[in-house]
């Protein structure tokens, strides 16, 4: 589902009692499911057409989303609000319809007093080329077209730009824009149907073309760079993505991709020092920063290279107890993929994951699951979809074990059969969660299908269903993602949290039987985060990220021992126990918290968020968490990772940031890992990015593997192993 225009007003989230919401879930389900007689049954026994969920949405909103039509005039027609806006994502159910362009609901909401007001209704109906949509909103006079004229002829949509020009007086800079535009494109007809109505390319004066505008602009939460290519001007707020830059007038430009955000520069003897972005209400100003002359990668970087004295056993997710580090097992510092530099081996295995390989002494462990339809979505890369993906084909989920340093398939064993129980998200798989191992036991959680153990020569031992693990979208329960969470060995059991639409629960399991040691529920909704423990000199406590809270327990009988928020409603990142801390990351709205805990509290131990530290909290930023990544503490600093491959690097201790510097690596998901006084940043499309433990950020190398790299990799034995989407590779130096 498209976002475009949601992102900038993902920050308020006003929570209601989960007593009314779930009162009011037959009525939001019947919205869903088109099901009018239950819809009609439910108001007349009072359930008002207008009741709200725990984020303030309606059901006409759960039924826009659904794309249940009948439900939408029925509730309409019995009063239903088309102007509700929820509390979460700030939108109307009218507003949901613009998103996938549902004209049927658009038309009926019109009819029953949507407001028309919302200014990026026209231009965001013009760049989907909507054109039954866009006809609606002109005769309605809607707003926006100074806006829409340039979406219309950058899509080169000549019906679209001759309604435009038909229905509405476009002003003249925007009409001149527009004819830019459509000169640079070389289309003919456009340019004729705009200079007919008045447009003429405009001159740039000379001083314009003599400022300076390129080059790196601060402000408290981020950057702004700006860069001439080809006598054209480009910005980028991560420096990957670059959009260009239309001129509007004296130093002010807009955005040619979406001309509602516009740059107004600041310049001093023609030197740009300040830029003032706008986005409607929202405004950021940025000041020029001067940059260091020195290069990004520093090849003369010495590689200290020493003899492994014990090998170390990757034993789950990020190795033992989650912590990704490899001290002493001295991987590559460099490698290619393609070129076959340091390329020990790499082996093919069949299927999608995102599980991570784990290795016990000479033997390495992956799991995947292998879908019958080829077809079946599988997209990578910085976006917002939430829809799940539609795939009823026949899977197979296996576990294969490969020699370490041969990477040869010893053996594989089939788990499940079948059509998948859940569905996934399109950037997932159906096979998320890593094994773990004792080096006796070896368990996979294969999901809603169920969690198997072997032992180390593949021989099972025991299953055992874990329920529907339908973790999802915390909006609508219903849409599912599927489950992330791997398990976790602690003393003899295996310990798995089920965070999921409803009735989660985090339990322990016998390791040599299976039977259930204990369990407790948890009153959370979804999320993907794997459980660690902290050990302490005279108690352990079982530490679980989670929306609701952050929680520890005793891991001996499942007692809850304290808790913590606030949090982001959609937590992914693993916990990180280091010392006497643990960290914990969370990088969605409404709170994108950093937390170094203090382990010992009982009960609540949340602080006031006007405080940055407490009892048990000793120090904590509200904002600045990341999402997918999960955090890495190393040799005193904790590291974080953003998915667009912003790196930033605090004191561990104190809490203070050292630097936040951006690898320029386009999208990541996979989680950091270290060895040996080096980060390894496993980027989902560029390799694996190197860079310098310790407070000076430094970039050592960048390794293509050459393929899309979802899964954190595995260290052990000189060895740098990881799962790519089509094959497991094994680096080392040869």
């Amino acid at each position: 589902m498209k976002r475009l225009f949601l992102s900038i007003s993902l920050m308020v989230a006003v929570f209601l009692s989960a007593h009314a919401q779930s009162d009011n879930l037959p009525f939001f389900k019947a919205a869903k499911t088109n099901d009018i007689s239950t819809l009609a049954n439910l108001i007349k026994e009072g359930t008002d057409v207008n009741t709200k969920s725990k984020y303030g949405a309606t059901a006409l909103t759960f039924a826009v989303e659904k794309n249940s039509v009948e439900a939408v005039k029925f509730l309409l027609e019995n009063g239903a609000d088309p102007n509700v806006r929820d509390r979460f994502y700030q939108s109307t159910p009218f507003e949901w319809a613009f998103y996938e362009s549902k004209f049927e609901m658009i038309k009926l909401m019109v009819a029953h007093g949507a407001d028309l007001s919302t200014k990026w209704l026209l231009p965001f109906s013009v760049r989907e080329g909507n054109i039954d949509i866009v006809k609606l909103l002109l005769d309605k006079n809607v707003a926006g077209a100074n806006d829409a004229i340039v979406f219309a002829v950058r899509n080169e949509h000549v019906e679209i730009v001759k309604l435009l020009l038909d229905h509405t007086k476009i002003e003249s800079d925007k009409l001149n824009a527009a004819l830019i535009t459509a000169t640079g494109m070389n289309n003919t007809d456009l340019c004729k149907l705009l200079k007919d109505a008045g447009a003429v390319l405009p001159k740039v004066n000379n001083h314009d073309k003599n400022v300076k505008f390129a080059g790196l602009y601060s402000e408290k939460e981020g950057q702004l760079r700006i860069k001439n290519e080809d006598n054209k001007i480009f910005a980028s707020f991560d420096d990957v993505k670059y959009y260009e830059l239309k001129y509007d007038s004296l130093n002010i430009f807009s955005v040619a991709e979406f001309p509602s955000i516009t740059l107004s520069f600041k310049t001093v003897e023609n030197i740009a020092v300040a830029v003032k972005f706008r986005n409607g209400e929202n405004q950021r100003d940025f000041v020029r920063t001067e940059e260091l002359a020195k290069k990004e990668v520093k090849s003369e970087y010495k590689d200290e290279v020493g003899e492994v004295k014990e090998v170390l056993n990757w034993t789950a997710f990020r190795g033992e107890n989650c912590q990704g580090n490899g001290d002493g097992q001295y991987p590559p510092v460099r490698w290619d993929a393609e070129k076959g530099l340091n390329l020990k081996w790499k082996t093919r295995i069949p299927g999608l994951s995102h599980a991570c390989p784990v290795v016990w002494e000479d033997k390495v462990y992956v799991i995947t699951a292998i879908g019958e339809d080829p077809t079946a979505e599988y997209r990578v890369g910085l976006y917002g979809d939430v829809k799940p993906v539609n795939d009823n084909s026949n899977h197979v989920w296996k576990i294969f074990c490969l020699d370490k340093s041969k990477g040869e398939i010893l053996w594989e064993q089939t788990a499940y059969k079948g059509v998948p129980k859940v569905k996934r998200h399109p950037k997932a798989t159906q096979a998320n969660s890593t094994p773990v191992t004792n080096g006796k036991y070896l368990v996979a959680l294969y999901g809603s299908e169920g969690l198997v153990c072997y032992d180390m020569d593949g021989n099972e031992i025991w299953r055992k269903d874990m329920g529907m693990l339908d973790a999802g979208w915390f909006f609508e329960s219903e849409t599912q993602w599927g489950h992330a969470a791997s398990p976790l060995i602690y003393k003899n059991s295996v310990i798995i949290q089920a965070d999921r639409s409803k009735d989660s629960y985090v339990a322990a399991f016998d390791l040599e039987t299976g039977k259930e040691v204990w369990k407790t529920n948890r009153e959370e909704i979804s999320s993907w985060g794997t459980p660690v423990v902290y050990y302490g000199k005279d108690h352990n406590e079982l530490i679980t990220n989670g929306t609701e809270y952050i929680k520890a327990y005793n891991p001996d009988t499942g007692e809850e021992l304290w808790k913590l928020g606030p949090n982001s409603e959609v937590t992914v990142g693993t916990p990180v126990v280091y010392k006497d801390l643990i960290y914990v990351t969370g990088g969605y709205p409404p709170v994108r918290p950093v937390y170094a805990i203090i382990p010992g509290g009982h009960g609540d131990i949340s602080i006031p968020d006007s405080l940055s530290s407490g009892e048990f909290i000793k120090w904590r930023y509200l904002k600045g968490g990341t999402y997918m990544p999960s955090p890495i503490a190393y040799d005193g600093y904790l590291y974080t990772m953003a998915n667009n491959g912003l790196l930033t690097c605090y004191h561990a201790e104190t809490g203070e940031k050292i630097y936040r510097k951006n690898l320029k690596c386009s999208a990541v998901t996979a989680s950091l890992v270290a060895a040996d006084g080096k980060l390894y940043c496993t980027s989902e499309s560029k390799g694996v990015v190197v860079v310098k433990a310790g407070p000076e950020f430094e970039i050592i190398a960048r390794n293509p593997v050459g393929e899309t790299c979802m899964a954190t990799p595995a260290i052990s034995d000189k060895l740098f192993i990881i799962r790519a989407q089509d094959y497991i590779y094994g680096f080392g130096r040869n």
